[in-house]
């Protein structure tokens, strides 16, 4: 069990081996008010497309919340308290918006403080099931919309470890849930004398898997999963009536048939294991009727501690069960051929099998697949689509089938996944009787797409309708200048309404009502700017080639009131690389100029206010065609595009070239090391929770398949690790203490940060408690930009001069 510790938070300081215990500081005025700035409402729809809900969102939890206990155990984290997740964000504040005349409804009768997590409206939309948040129990609500009343549902304790708490049934009258079945006093104790060692043993099966964290350590660990895992599936009524379904287990799924008549449920059993996370636990997958009677055990999936290396290995039986959303009750699975191998030989990866209730006749197989699975999309009894793909060569293909004739197919999209200008886009879905989301089927046989609209010009989301006999599409409709504008979701079909969320550079997004046969706008939000101070700043996209002819962009933000012969900035350039096969699909322009500015808590953009030019999203393409792999020439391809970059912005005269900061988050802290290790184009760099050995990863990381054994040379070479006597330009890094990134270790940075102060660099390293993979405490955040200001000041803005204070 890894155990809830007191920690200092030590910072190693900017003189070698120096180091302070200071507290949490407050980034500069101008960073800590747009850091502060009011979050806009979340926004959703009722299935029958009558009502909108504004969520309000929490604000950035403290020090204090972050710290409270938590089990970090079999790849989940659990407050030991409330039998739920431990680090979950909540929402404060729920209105109802009627879309018809726009008027806006309180709810009473509230849980105060209101700590909403999971929400979901009945079939009919009628009502609105929620769990409620306190501190030592998780509780189920539900909202009346024809009297805007909450009330809550049951006295029992949600039980919230494993994932969903509840599901509506099919009749919009009752509710499923998870209950705990244990008081959170009664959690074994760990006894302070061991019995035994620990004992992990392998008998010559091949075994490997990539890094995962929070893992189940001994017995007790063993104990405390089953302890707090363990629930009991619950019927509840609106009126009140309450009956136990079942009996206790380890329940990670609980899915309703679409008629409301059965459950589907996997549950996770012994033997569990220290090397991967409860997902890959072995796991019971049964169906139980709608009073508790057990129906059949579909499969047993065994522990899945051995799967084969790759990004297409998956386990060797059944997988992925689940009801097919456009029938009463039945079930549909995928079974693998080639024994979940990739790199096994095989014409049929992947067949879907399905079977009816009440399940006794042999199963039926719909479809072959010369590929992965990879989704299904229901429509009606004749129509369905299914998506395959194969990671290696990047290729993704969607078939049209017939549910009620196996075995035929028809190819519907066929594409690379890297080549965003050739996205079709996605089949727009609706409710249908049962409440489940299946495809929007018209009546003259057409579908809706919608897409992201990827050009050279920038991505115009778009609405397209297609023949499904013919595959002619033809559009509907497209996002124009000067906005980017996507659709959401349909109104009503028949009369071609629909919703769509719009912004510009200096509009906040906000919802409007549109319709495919004119241009008539109604406005459904006015949500205001919550970033008044950097209204004026100016947003530019920047198009440039890299050495090789590589397209690459990278949006740019000026200060307010900046002029060129003001001179050139200290600039802050900020990128996580990607890898492509295609040097034509590397280049393609992605995103759109006319995005409104959103600052998330690790954004570069905070430092336009501090007078920095920043280059964010700075594309890092590495591309290996053929049979090169992209990692073969990481390090050339990283440091052409950052120079790239850097000229293009010298040429406008708006970038200074002799004070430029390198920054990233986790692979882009990976990108930062590499970029001071391997060229002179930086004043300093920032990396945040990055993995720097790769031999810590041996069995692949980020795109990366090969193992260690495989290509050692590519894992050394890629390694900032390896070259750390080689940093001399000023490098500060940031990790979170209980960081559960695969991969991104704390270990990772305190062994580069002492690799880089044992060979004479400028470094520093700050460690921040109970912070995980990105940062959630606001005196952690807070902090993290503070640490970066200062960084940025001394070393790129006044470079050569000293700080004023203390240092």
């Amino acid at each position: 069990m890894k155990k809830s510790i007191w920690i200092l938070l030590i910072l190693t300081g900017f003189i070698a081996q120096a180091q302070e215990n200071i507290p949490y500081q407050r980034p500069p005025e101008e960073i800590a008010r747009l850091l502060e700035a009011p979050l806009t409402p979340l926004v959703t729809f009722s299935p029958d497309k009558n009502w909108m809900v504004l969520l309000d969102r929490s604000d950035f939890p403290s020090i204090e919340e972050l710290s409270r206990p938590e089990l970090r155990i079999a790849g989940l984290r659990i407050n030991p308290d409330n039998f739920g997740p431990s680090r979950t964000n909540f929402f404060i504040g729920i209105k109802l918006k009627s879309i018809s005349d726009g008027k806006e409804y309180e709810v009473k009768g509230l849980p105060q403080p209101l700590q909403l997590s999971e929400f979901g409206f009945s079939p009919d939309s009628k009502n609105i099931a929620f769990l409620q948040s306190f501190a030592d129990r998780i509780e189920l609500w539900n909202i009346d919309i024809a009297t805007f009343t909450a009330k809550k549902l049951t006295n029992k304790r949600i039980n919230g470890t494993l994932g969903d708490g509840f599901s509506w049934l099919s009749n919009s009258q009752s509710l499923v849930f998870l209950t705990a079945v244990n008081e959170a006093s009664k959690a074994p104790k760990e006894s302070r004398i061991p019995t035994g060692p620990v004992i992990e043993e392998n008998l010559g099966k091949k075994a490997a898997s990539r890094t995962y964290q929070d893992l189940l350590d001994d017995a007790h660990d063993e104990a405390l999963f089953e302890f707090y895992g363990t629930s009991q599936i619950n019927q509840v009524s609106l009126s009140g009536q309450e009956k136990a379904l079942g009996v206790p287990a380890i329940y990670s799924a609980l899915n309703p048939s679409p008629d409301g008549n059965f459950i589907l449920t996997e549950n996770i059993h012994k033997p569990f294991s220290y090397l991967v996370p409860a997902g890959l636990f072995p796991q019971r997958v049964h169906v139980i009727d709608i009073n508790g009677k057990d129906i059949k055990t579909l499969a047993e999936i065994p522990l899945a501690d051995n799967l084969p290396l790759g990004f297409n290995a998956t386990i060797k039986g059944p997988r992925n069960h689940n009801w097919r959303a456009d029938q009463p009750a039945t079930v549909y699975w995928v079974e693998a051929q080639d024994g979940g191998d990739p790199k096994s030989k095989a014409e049929i990866r992947d067949k879907i099998f399905e079977s009816s209730a009440p399940f006794s006749s042999q199963a039926r197989e719909l479809i072959s697949l010369p590929l992965r699975y990879a989704g299904i999309s229901w429509g009606n009894e004749s129509t369905a689509m299914v998506t395959e793909f194969w990671r290696s060569d990047r290729k993704i293909r969607t078939y049209e089938i017939n549910p009620s004739s196996p075995g035929t197919k028809k190819v519907v999209f066929d594409r690379s996944m890297e080549d965003a200008y050739g996205n079709p886009g996605n089949v727009m879905t609706t409710t249908n009787q049962y409440g489940k989301s299946v495809m929007m089927i018209n009546a003259d046989n057409s579908v809706y797409l919608s897409g992201n609209g990827s050009s050279p010009k920038g991505d115009f989301p778009f609405v397209d309708k297609m023949d499904l006999k013919t595959g002619k599409k033809t559009r509907l409709w497209q996002c124009e200048a000067p906005y980017f504008e996507r659709v959401i979701t349909i109104l009503d079909s028949k009369k071609g309404t629909f919703v769509t969320s719009r912004e510009s550079l200096t509009d906040n997004p906000n919802y409007f009502v549109r319709s495919f046969s004119n241009k008539k706008i109604t406005q459904l939000t006015n949500f205001e700017h919550p970033y008044p101070q950097i209204q004026d700043v100016k947003k530019q996209v920047l198009h440039y080639k890299r050495d090789d002819g590589v397209d690459l962009t990278a949006d740019l933000y000026l200060p307010a009131g900046y002029k060129k012969e003001d001179g050139p900035l200290p600039t802050f350039l900020w990128a996580y690389p990607r890898e492509f096969k295609s040097s034509d699909n590397a280049g393609q322009v992605t995103g759109s100029p006319y995005t409104f500015t959103r600052l998330s808590w690790g954004s570069a953009i905070y430092w336009v206010v501090r007078g920095y030019a920043i280059l964010d999203n700075a594309s890092i393409p590495i591309v290996g065609e053929g049979d090169a792999e992209p990692n073969d020439t990481y390090i050339k391809q990283l440091v052409s595009s950052a120079k790239a970059a850097i000229d293009y912005g010298a040429s406008l005269g708006v970038v200074d070239p002799t004070r430029v900061a390198a920054g990233g988050h986790s692979y882009g802290a990976f990108m930062t090391a590499n970029l001071l290790a391997h060229c002179d184009l930086f004043k300093a760099g920032i990396a945040r929770s990055g993995a720097y050995n790769r031999t810590l990863t041996p069995f692949g990381f980020q795109a990366e398949e090969r193992t260690y054994w495989q290509a050692p040379e590519v894992y050394f070479n890629m390694s900032p690790f390896s070259f750390a006597d080689k940093i001399k330009t000023p490098i500060l890094f940031t990790h979170g203490q209980a960081d559960n990134n695969s991969g991104t270790f704390p270990v990772q940075t305190e062994r580069m940060y002492n690799a880089v102060k044992g060979h004479g660099g400028i470094t520093r390293y700050v460690l921040l408690p109970y912070e995980s993979h990105g940062y959630r405490a606001k005196e952690s955040v807070g902090h993290t930009l503070w640490e970066m200001d200062r960084w940025l000041e001394k070393y790129v803005k006044n470079a050569n001069k000293p700080l004023d204070g203390t240092q």
